[in-house]
């Protein structure tokens, strides 16, 4: 098993490419912490997965709070000892005409997707320079690669986070701290449930030509799937890929390819 007796901390796990994270971490071995603004939503997933509390752990913190998230993840530290493996996947998504994104909007956007990822990586590698080391992996997004229209304020959140992704990975490779981003392309989780109309109408079509609009911009001719993205992070938090730090991963189908 990839994770056997590592501690991992996941943000946003209450949901989405969160809770699919935490379900492949802790079949590859390791015991999760899911931390996601909802307790109740950290705590289902648990239940879903048969309530196992000597490996699953939920806490709730608002990632924009770091008060709020040090208290969860001390919450971690006396449950399981330590946090070997920390992922920022909390986030907020909002499709806008940039002359219509208020104040507010950018500012709760930047909050949660890169202070919070900002926070998160604060925490987590306070812990691990003190324990000689861990893995950070950070949600971006293809969005993070390349800019769309409408999407001001969280295509600068997610260029923020590869940006402070590799910083850190400069910072702590001698501290043995690894730190890597995730960047996924169009992945129908929840979270898109609130943004198909307004998409729809930025492409003047149907929502429910939405999706099959997206499958035939990509080259693999098939959306993300969370199944994708939380593979893939096992191996990027597991021993496999000791050699790889500061990169932003594409998980794309083929539209970003650098």
């Amino acid at each position: 098993m990839k994770l056997k007796d590592k501690v991992a901390v996941v943000t946003g796990g209450g949901s989405g490419i969160g809770a699919e994270i935490c379900r492949q971490f802790h079949a590859a071995g390791a015991k999760v912490a899911i931390c996601d603004i909802s307790k109740k939503n950290a705590e289902k997933i648990i239940a879903e997965a048969g309530g196992d509390k000597s490996a699953y752990l939920a806490v709730a913190a608002d990632v924009s709070q770091p008060k709020e998230l040090g208290k969860a993840a001390a919450a971690v530290e006396a449950q399981f000892g330590g946090i070997d493996i920390w992922v920022n996947c909390a986030g907020v998504s909002y499709i806008i005409p940039f002359l219509e994104c208020s104040e507010e909007l950018w500012d709760r956007t930047i909050a949660v997707n890169l202070k919070g990822t900002f926070n998160g990586c604060q925490i987590a590698i306070r812990r691990m320079v003190k324990q000689g080391g861990g893995v950070i992996l950070n949600m971006s997004s293809q969005s993070g690669k390349k800019g769309n229209a409408q999407y001001g304020a969280y295509c600068a959140s997610k260029f923020g986070v590869i940006g402070l992704t590799q910083s850190l990975a400069m910072e702590f490779a001698e501290n043995n701290i690894r730190v890597n981003a995730l960047c996924p392309g169009v992945v129908f989780t929840p979270l898109w449930d609130s943004m198909i109309g307004d998409y729809a109408a930025k492409r003047n079509m149907k929502p429910e030509e939405v999706k099959p609009y997206f499958e035939s911009k990509i080259p693999l001719g098939r959306l993300c799937s969370i199944e994708d993205i939380a593979k893939l992070a096992v191996f990027y938090a597991s021993d496999d890929s000791s050699y790889i730090t500061g990169q932003a991963i594409n998980i794309t189908g083929g539209v970003i390819m650098h």
